[in-house]
């Protein structure tokens, strides 16, 4: 069961929590973190969901994605989520997301709304050497920008909003991209 910190529309942290799947009450958001990771080509490293996972199954995804849970920071989500998922060790204490999205599912009778903290990570990685959650992570790849916006149009990808997927790679460009001389991957 994971359990989430619920916040007000300023992102100051409500002495309120939620379970997942529940309705969020109303006027409140939670945190989630992606982590995009671009290689020396200018390709990221996407992942595919298990057929098997709630939400966007069997669908590609930025490299790494989910919710803070209770008691954590960004950062902290950040690192959890990375090592979760892929295996890989990166502190992110001393560093900033590149953007930070506010999102709400219109279609939701949920109240699902929040904030998404995009890490941006300049990291050449051997996919093969990856650790990948059996729970969640059926397969990486690396691709290029036309390739994710291909997926997206051929519905093989998470629907993001093109312009959001050619934006993370704009960002990637620039001094918003962390590199890690400290990063390790799990054995």
């Amino acid at each position: 069961m994971e359990i989430f910190d619920l916040y007000d529309k300023d992102r100051n942290k409500l002495n309120q929590t939620m379970v997942r799947g529940d309705v969020q009450p109303e006027g409140t958001y939670r945190m989630v973190v992606h982590i995009c990771i671009f290689n020396d080509k200018g390709q990221m490293l996407i992942q595919q969901r298990q057929p098997f996972k709630n939400g966007w199954s069997n669908l590609w995804d930025v490299t790494v994605g989910g919710h803070a849970t209770t008691g954590e920071d960004s950062a902290t989500a950040a690192n959890r989520e990375l090592y979760e998922e892929i295996g890989c060790q990166m502190d992110f204490s001393e560093k900033r997301p590149a953007l930070t999205i506010h999102w709400k599912n219109p279609g939701s009778t949920k109240n699902a709304q929040g904030f998404d903290d995009y890490y941006l990570v300049r990291q050449n990685l051997d996919e093969t050497q990856l650790k990948l959650q059996k729970e969640e992570v059926q397969a990486v790849k690396w691709a290029s920008e036309n390739e994710i916006l291909k997926m997206i149009e051929d519905k093989t990808f998470i629907p993001y909003h093109p312009s959001m997927i050619s934006f993370l790679f704009h960002l990637s460009l620039g001094s918003d991209c962390h590199t890690c001389s400290d990063w390790t991957i799990k054995n």
